[in-house]
């Protein structure tokens, strides 16, 4: 038995002006995602919850079958795991975004962009340098990343500073959203200093001759200390592979025990080689038999506001990743697939919200048989369905068919 998990980050959505009044999913043409929800268990899961926020982190330990409120410690120690990076009971590790600011015209600071134009990993790897040269030292150590994403260590630190991510607040000022509490004073310090670093920094220089979007602070978010979770060979019995181009993906992906899979030309963006990712998942399901694929490019587009970049994001994923993976499969023999995203990344608000997400699972028996009618995968023909899993670490066990667990054939 293949068993596999196609998770569309942020794929949920609201209703957009720009398409009608649809969401992302119902303008989307998509014929072996409906197919997926005409022919197998469709309904809603909660993967966000109550009272925690709708990050991928949360969301995505949800999908893996994780209780976020027993396990959940913060984002950027799932991605300090993916990175390899040794922590001690006592570090605290923070997501360390290298973001742009600017001037509204009441001149008020704000967060202009998250991505600081998704810059480079190339690009991003230098300021990050010139950070550690300028900042490390004192129990503070810095590790480059992926484009904008990196990662700051305060051993022995403090973990109960109020920080807020700086996709939520795209567009607004950041004073009421600066690090406030326990060890606020230090992570100012470090970010006022990093503006410094980064104002006349060859790459910034370079960025802005050539119109990019220079990076122009560090912002910290996230943090945490070293989560412990069981994996899933020991939960389930199953050896499998993580694909992701993101690091906090990978890094729940090694705590899972899964293989991290490095695809050439996955990019985390808008631009990803989706038929890659396909292959190579597929590609791995001949030596094991778990799969987790993850595609991160409707979540960009929603933060981005663009319903119709989401659009096009899905379409991809289900012309050149589900359409083979599902012949692949069917070629295997006995599978069973679910299709979700971790949370909703609405594009009226860019950034995620804690709704319930659609979810479909299939199998090799059910794919056979008649379709329901007027069922496609979308938000509203999900809530029609009248499955709602409340406690979205629980859906796991449908896909590996445990006891209690809501048929999947």
């Amino acid at each position: 038995m293949k068993y596999v998990i196609i998770h569309g980050d942020g794929m949920g959505d609201w209703p957009c002006d720009e398409l009608g009044g649809r969401t992302p999913l119902e303008a989307a043409r998509k014929p072996n995602m409906d197919l997926i929800a005409a022919r197998g268990t469709l309904g809603l899961v909660r993967t966000i919850p109550d009272g925690m926020p709708p990050g991928s982190d949360v969301g995505t330990m949800s999908m893996l079958g994780y209780d976020p409120a027993r396990y959940h410690t913060g984002r950027a120690p799932i991605e300090a795991a993916s990175m390899g990076i040794e922590m001690g009971p006592t570090d605290v590790v923070f997501r360390m975004n290298l973001v742009s600011l600017a001037t509204d015209s009441n001149g008020a600071t704000v967060m202009n962009d998250f991505t600081s134009g998704h810059i480079s990993s190339e690009e991003a790897a230098q300021i990050v340098d010139s950070i550690r040269r300028e900042l490390a030292g004192n129990g503070i150590e810095f590790f480059a990343g992926v484009s904008y994403r990196h990662l700051m260590m305060w051993r022995n630190g403090v973990r109960g500073t109020k920080l807020t991510p700086p996709h939520d607040i795209t567009g607004k000022s950041i004073v009421e959203h600066l690090p406030t509490g326990e060890g606020a004073d230090r992570l100012l310090t470090l970010m006022k200093r990093s503006q410094e670093i980064m104002r006349d920094h060859p790459v910034n220089k370079a960025r802005r001759a050539a119109g990019k979007t220079d990076a122009t602070s560090a912002w910290f978010w996230g943090q945490g200390t070293r989560p412990a979770v069981p994996t899933l060979q020991e939960r389930f019995g199953v050896q499998g592979s993580a694909i992701s181009a993101v690091d906090l993906v990978n890094g729940l992906g090694r705590l899972a025990g899964l293989e991290l899979i490095r695809v050439p030309g996955a990019t985390g963006y808008l631009d990803t080689d989706y038929a890659a990712k396909g292959r190579y998942g597929l590609e791995s399901l001949k030596s094991r038999d778990f799969l987790l694929l993850h595609i991160e490019a409707p979540d960009e587009a929603g933060h981005m506001g663009r319903a119709d970049l989401k659009v096009d994001a899905l379409e991809k994923i289900d012309e050149l990743i589900l359409g083979p993976m599902l012949k692949g499969l069917g070629a295997m023999g006995e599978f069973r697939l679910l299709l979700q995203p971790d949370h909703a990344t609405p594009c009226k608000i860019k950034t995620h919200s804690p709704d319930a997400v659609p979810f479909a699972v299939i199998s090799n028996r059910s794919i056979a048989r008649a379709p329901h009618p007027d069922r496609r995968y979308t938000e509203a023909c999900a809530k029609s369905a009248g499955i709602k899993v409340d406690n979205g670490f629980q859906l796991i066990d449908t896909l590996f068919a445990r006891p209690g667990a809501q048929a999947a054939d």
